[in-house]
């Protein structure tokens, strides 16, 4: 089981990157139970996550050099080929993919949504998406490259030739 600390950073699936502002202890249900309390970085709702169900809920940490390495090899394999299935299967195919959390999940939905807006006209569900998984993604990366947001927009614009 992940141990957090006040102050670390850590993502929490499907709202991305939260600093834990600090632990409580709070009575429920006649239990004693204790809570990490985590603001999300993106629009600072705080969320309180019961410490022993971090495993199951699936709060992790901000990923390492090796994985940010990963993720940009993942969004620069033009190979793949998108699903021609209807807009809305694929919708709910990558929202699973973005409520893992898992980053190379969140890499894969966005390369691929960049990849058929350039053959056809995303749906609006696509394009809210699209702004999602690059959102959760340019934050997490701009962390643990510990560079602005702007600059991990700038290697997307890069990649993605937009």
């Amino acid at each position: 089981m992940q141990a957090f600390k006040v102050g670390d950073k850590a993502v929490y699936p499907g709202q991305g990157v939260g600093e834990v502002l600090g632990i409580e202890h709070k009575e429920i249900a006649g239990q004693r139970q204790s809570f990490y309390v985590l603001k999300i970085l993106e629009n600072g709702m705080k969320i309180m996550i019961p410490i022993n169900k971090v495993g199951s809920v699936g709060l992790r940490d901000i990923i390492s050099e090796e994985e940010v390495a990963e993720v940009y090899g993942i969004l620069k394999t033009k190979t793949v080929t998108v699903d021609s299935t209807t807009w809305n299967r694929r919708y709910r195919e990558y929202m699973e993919k973005i409520k893992t959390g898992s980053v190379f999940e969140i890499a894969a939905v966005l390369r691929d949504l960049y990849l058929l807006k350039y053959d056809k006209d995303l749906s609006f569900g696509e394009r809210k998406m699209l702004d999602t998984a690059r959102s959760l993604l340019v934050k997490e990366l701009a962390i643990a490259r510990e560079v602005t947001e702007d600059e991990i927009e700038g290697d997307l614009k890069h990649i993605f030739n937009c």
